[in-house]
């Protein structure tokens, strides 16, 4: 009997050890894992914590060292979100949202400055107009910081109201009543302009708008168009599967993007045979990002577009949103992208078949692609 009890105490010593040696292993994998930069931010948070004697708020912090930690990468097109942030661009990128119809931006300090309001929308119903400035949600200052939050009191359930105090450009304040509604966006405005030149206009490559696009194109050319004009000027990207996606409907067979991750993975999308052939023009100014600079590139390295504008940015890199436990996210680049024979726009943007400026009068680059497509 002694024996047997001196055996199962032996196994559970053993046992023990074997925990403690797994665990410590375990706690060393973490530790070199986490890297001293890793250890070095719980170190700091676990210093706040304990030592630290004012008052503070904790999601503020965070937001504020995920903020400094991605701005460290000193990659412009890598970014922090906020919880809130987050949400308000994921409302963005579906081309559709539950809200009053606006388009806002925060350059004015006296609240969200209206830069275009939706077509038939509560806002436009409501008699908002570009250019005013909203400066109260349901009682509350939008002024200052205040207007950061601005998006997120405005927005609400379909069918609720929101009382809005609105600067209009005649300098005069007045309460408007707007009731909330799921609106859906068409990024796509098309129409046929002279000598049957068709004219697409893309906002943005975020959900649907590569159907939208097929559908636009596909109408003018029932309709008789014998050349297309592509609208990118301040259209700021988005979907790789939508870029993706148009490229393989106007263009023939081959390819037409490679990406390039962190270890060196190459990988090539290519178009099948079915393509568009007509004459081609896109338009492109200082504010054609991403996949909208990329869209005019890979048009114009196949021989089907000439582009026409203002130099572009050259941007190379594709991000990829990582939402965070917090409810925040980070935005970085995960891959360089290229043209379908290789070619990278870092550094040089895109090569402009004739660079034309706008004026005070009449809108110089569209008139520029007339020509081009009237030659």
């Amino acid at each position: 009997m002694k024996t047997k009890r001196f055996s199962a105490l032996h196994l559970i010593l053993v046992l023990i050890l074997t925990c403690a040696v797994t665990l410590g292993a375990c706690l060393m994998g973490v530790r070199s894992w986490l890297g001293v930069e890793g250890r070095t931010l719980m170190q700091a948070v676990e210093l706040v914590r304990d030592k630290f004697v004012g008052e503070y708020d904790s999601e503020v912090m965070l937001d504020t060292a995920l903020t400094g930690l991605v701005a460290g990468l000193d990659d412009r097109w890598s970014h922090y979100l906020t919880a809130q942030q987050y949400e308000a661009q994921e409302q963005a990128r579906s081309n559709a949202y539950t809200g009053i119809g606006v388009t806002v931006s925060y350059e004015r300090e006296e609240g969200l400055l209206i830069e275009e309001v939706t077509p038939d929308s509560p806002a436009q119903a409501a008699g908002l107009a570009a250019g005013e400035i909203i400066t109260a949600a349901d009682g509350t200052s939008l002024a200052g910081e205040g207007r950061y939050e601005g998006a997120s009191l405005i927005q609400g359930e379909a069918g609720t109201a929101v009382e809005l105090e609105v600067l209009g450009t005649d300098g005069q304040t007045r309460t408007v009543t707007v009731t909330r509604a799921d609106i859906k966006q068409n990024p796509v405005e098309s129409a046929m302009l002279e000598d049957s030149v068709g004219y697409v206009a893309l906002a943005n490559f975020y959900t649907g708008s590569a159907q939208a696009v097929e559908e636009a194109v596909n109408e003018l050319v029932e309709q008789g168009s014998r050349a297309l004009i592509f609208d990118m000027r301040n259209n700021g990207g988005g979907y790789l599967s939508e870029l993706t996606h148009m490229l393989d409907f106007l263009l023939p067979e081959g390819p037409i993007f490679r990406s390039r991750d962190v270890d060196g993975n190459e990988t090539v999308t290519y178009s099948d045979a079915s393509c568009v052939d007509l004459p081609m023009v896109v338009l492109v100014n200082a504010d054609t990002y991403s996949a909208a600079e990329f869209f005019a590139a890979e048009l114009q390295e196949q021989g089907v577009a000439k582009i026409v504008g203002e130099p572009t940015s050259g941007k190379g890199y594709s991000q990829q949103t990582y939402q965070l436990e917090s409810g925040g996210a980070v935005s970085i680049s995960t891959g360089a992208y290229f043209t379908g024979q290789g070619t990278s726009l870092i550094g040089t943007g895109l090569t402009l078949d004739e660079e034309v400026y706008l004026t005070d009068e009449g809108d110089a680059q569209l008139e520029a692609a007339l020509a081009l497509l009237a030659g």
